[in-house]
């Protein structure tokens, strides 16, 4: 009966109250400005790669079929979050609905989860360019890459209905103020009175799990990576060849970096202090990466030069 009325109980509970980031007016209006901006360039800036990717014949290839998936994916993950933080910040609106809550944490995950097994993707992607370069076309076909993306996108989801099945079993009897300005996992897992021992333990095993094995996998790939750049006899030929990782290699950095940070941390020392580092890794990053390989890639930069100039798009040929 206990359990009946707790089950219930959690249906009474039909809004969540976000957290504002801050109360006084005058840094809502500087956040919402700044924070406007930052959306605006995160769409414009990746709609622009993957424009450039798409009319520009030189630039199908595997690497930059996978940055066209990357730059789909951070316009997606910045919409998840951005507009209700826009919204919060406007009209001082913190509600949203037990099911909108629900719906922006998965989505949140599956883009998130996306992301980080296509930039291990990306890095195998190099390896295989840099380590074995004669038979990039035939391990790189079209139908391998594909494939790749297919997997990177299905682990997403998979990673988050597992979470989400977990978390719907748990009953929310108040309070219903989040510690944070969206519905994510660890911040929802605190406000349930149900026993989240089983939830708390599906945190550490995927992200805690997943993360650092696909950050591992990264970081043998680039192993490999400077072992054969350092046998490249020129530094020319070195400079060059590394220029091709360096762009992956800090966007790398920076998504596992701050997303380790967030996740990877006990459920009890949990707290608003996460905002900045969440707001960096939710919303800062999707911005910055279009930028990182727009400012460290020749061959995006030539095209993006030459974009005025191209009449008609191009058939993509990943082979």
């Amino acid at each position: 009966m206990n359990i009946n009325t707790r089950y219930f109980k959690s249906r009474n509970i039909q809004e969540f109250i976000l957290s504002a980031i801050s109360t006084v007016q005058e840094v809502q209006v500087l956040l919402y400005m700044s924070f406007t901006s930052i959306y605006l360039i995160t769409i414009f800036g990746n709609a622009v790669i993957i424009l450039i990717i798409r009319l520009n014949a030189r630039l199908h290839t595997p690497m930059y079929f996978f940055l066209t998936n990357l730059s789909f994916l951070d316009i997606c993950y910045s919409s998840v979050t951005v507009p209700k933080l826009l919204d919060i910040l406007f009209t001082n609106n913190q509600k949203i609905s037990f099911y909108g809550c629900i719906a922006q944490m998965y989505f949140f995950h599956v883009l998130g989860s996306s992301e980080m097994f296509l930039l291990a993707v990306m890095a195998y992607d190099r390896y295989v360019a840099i380590c074995n370069p004669l038979r990039y076309a035939v391990i790189m076909r079209k139908a391998v890459i594909i494939r790749l993306c297919a997997l990177s996108w299905l682990g997403g989801f998979a990673h988050s209905t597992i979470h989400t099945a977990f978390l719907l079993r748990l009953s929310f009897c108040g309070p219903n103020i989040m510690d944070n300005f969206f519905c994510d996992a660890t911040p929802l897992i605190k406000l349930s009175c149900s026993d989240t021992t089983i939830d708390e333990i599906m945190l550490i095993v995927t992200p805690g799990i997943l993360g650092p094995l696909c950050f591992m996998l990264i970081l043998t790939s680039y192993r490999y990576i400077i072992i054969s750049i350092l046998k490249i006899n020129s530094a020319e030929g070195r400079s060059k060849t590394f220029s091709t990782c360096a762009s992956h290699l800090i966007v790398v950095s920076i998504f596992y970096g701050t997303a380790m940070i967030v996740y990877i941390q006990p459920m009890s020392v949990y707290s608003s202090a996460n905002h900045f580092i969440t707001v960096f890794y939710a919303i800062i990053t999707p911005m910055l990466n279009p930028i990182i390989y727009t400012l460290r890639n020749k061959d995006v930069k030539g095209a993006l030069q030459k974009l005025p100039y191209m009449g008609s798009v191009g058939h993509q040929d990943l082979s």
